[in-house]
């Protein structure tokens, strides 16, 4: 069976989706494995609770994000997944690791890509006055938060919003694409060459952000 390994470091949520799916059979997929850089992560518990492998590797205990990046490769190797999903994992991966995994790598992120890349997207959007935000998946590639688009979906942004409003909508949208992505992946309908994506031999067009 398609095997998934979720990296995380925080609450889980999105982790917890694709565990509910997999269960279900909507995603015919297994995790493997489920990888923490911090130790106190509540998707940990999910993880335990569903039965799956759990590992903490704390990037406090080496000295280079080098060698945090060749423990993590070599731990990666050892649960032979078929699909590594960063789920809000906050660490951002070297060329060398990602180059281990050749468009093996999927991540989550609270933007409407291109638009608002890196940390605090919610707050940026809100000060640059959008009228529309949401969430992507993307093939991870050395440039951060630059590989191409696998799946996005939006929200209109109100009078009324605020950074915790929009993490709280976007976070709805995240469990709609991830696991719709990651099931992609596991049917074999995603194919890969070089910057482009297709879905089903039908190329994936990026969302155009105003």
């Amino acid at each position: 069976m398609f095997s998934l390994a979720v990296l995380i470091s925080g609450n889980g949520s999105n982790l917890q989706v694709i565990i509910d799916k997999c269960a279900a059979g909507e995603i015919r997929a297994k995790v493997c494995c489920v990888i923490s850089n911090e130790q106190d992560a509540y998707g940990l518990e999910r993880a335990r609770i569903a039965g799956i492998p759990i590992h903490v590797l704390s990037h406090r205990d080496y000295s280079s994000r080098t060698q945090y990046d060749l423990e993590l490769a070599a731990l990666l190797e050892t649960c032979d997944a078929d699909l590594i999903v960063l789920a809000g994992f906050m660490r951002i991966l070297g060329e060398g690791f990602i180059d281990r995994f050749p468009n093996r790598i999927i991540n989550l992120h609270p933007s409407l890509l291109p638009k608002y890349k890196g940390l605090d997207t919610h707050a940026r959007v809100l000060k640059a006055g959008e009228d529309t935000h949401g969430a992507s998946v993307h093939l991870v590639t050395p440039d951060l938060d630059s590989g191409p688009v696998i799946a996005q979906a939006s929200i209109a942004v109100t009078d009324v919003d605020s950074v915790e409003t929009l993490q709280e909508r976007v976070h709805g949208l995240e469990h709609e694409i991830l696991p719709r992505a990651v099931g992609w992946f596991a049917d074999h309908r995603i194919k890969i060459e070089g910057d482009r994506v297709f879905l089903d031999d039908m190329p994936i067009n990026r969302l155009k952000s105003k």
